[in-house]
């Protein structure tokens, strides 16, 4: 399995609010040049919660037809109640072609978390009913991790099982999966912070908000690793990192979609309820990329 990045990609929106189609696809043209894979429609950089069925559907058609078969193209949406609204939204992407789906992690709400029996129920449920590529995800935001174990029996049980992504800062957690299920699925951390721990126990990469603004720069933390240049890994996962630090600090994605619209790039805006950043938050960020020499890597000069 090879080393590899995918962005969770922005979803483009006008001044109405309305879905930008061809913001959209200028956006993913982008990350296609630089070599990124492609998750659409999540609900953290993609805004998938503000998404209409039609819109979501609409945001995962939209990237097969643009880079189907230049980048992988993959299907993310929101955390769902139940195993029947997984299997809805895993329909809606075996229909629109992409190549793989994530299985997000199951979310009753209201604070509460299903039992461990509860979780293996609802991936059960959801891998049989769908013979498209998952990729399981195992998220904080939930409160709770799915069992490397219990991923090595699915693994076994359902060639479909592709992948899993890990996203927890307990690195203990991410050195159990690679030890139990490492060489069997693509394992992809999420967000940079562990990208290249990941790397050095075995896993595949990150997944990466920061590709948004600099797809280039994400890609070549994976490039320089597998060349074994590591002066060039070290260098651009630093900067990788200290973007991170600086977008998440101000705000994440509307920080990021702000950033594109002033560098005239295609990014749209927010939807509600979400706000746009001041002007003074943009500078900050602009100044930032100006002085670590991103706009070089990323084309945007010359």
């Amino acid at each position: 399995m090879e080393p590899s990045v995918f962005v969770i990609s922005i979803t483009p929106f006008d001044a109405e609010g309305r879905l930008d189609e061809t913001a959209l696809r200028a956006h993913l043209d982008r990350m296609a040049d630089a070599g990124v894979g492609v998750y659409l429609g999540g609900g953290g950089s993609g805004e998938g919660f503000t998404l209409t069925p039609e819109e979501a559907r609409r945001v995962l058609e939209i990237g097969v037809d643009q880079i189907g078969g230049r980048v992988p193209v993959r299907a993310m949406g929101i955390e769902p109640r139940t195993a029947e609204q997984m299997i809805d939204y895993l329909d809606v992407a075996a229909g629109a072609g992409v190549d793989a789906a994530q299985i997000y992690s199951l979310d009753p709400g209201h604070g509460h978390r299903p039992s461990p029996e509860e979780v293996e129920t609802y991936l059960r449920t959801v891998l049989e009913a769908t013979t498209l590529p998952c990729v399981v995800s195992s998220h904080q935001s939930v409160g709770y991790k799915v069992r490397p174990r219990l991923l090595g029996e699915l693994a076994d049980e359902h060639e479909h099982l592709v992948g899993v992504n890990c996203s927890h800062g307990d690195v203990g957690a991410l050195v159990a999966l690679c030890d139990t299920v490492g060489g069997r699925l693509s394992i992809h951390v999420g967000g940079p912070m562990q990208g290249l721990t990941a790397l050095s126990l075995g896993a595949q990469g990150y997944l990466s908000s920061e590709a948004n603004l600099a797809p280039r720069l994400c890609a070549t933390v994976i490039d320089a690793h597998r060349r074994g240049d590591l002066a060039a890994a070290f260098d651009a996962f630093g900067q990788v990192v200290r973007l991170s630090g600086l977008l998440y600090g101000h705000g994440g994605i509307r920080a990021t979609k702000a950033v594109l619209d002033r560098l005239g790039l295609p990014g749209g805006t927010v939807r509600l309820p979400q706000l746009t950043v001041s002007d003074e938050v943009v500078d900050a960020i602009v100044e930032h990329l100006d002085a670590a020499g991103i706009p070089a890597i990323e084309g945007w000069v010359g």
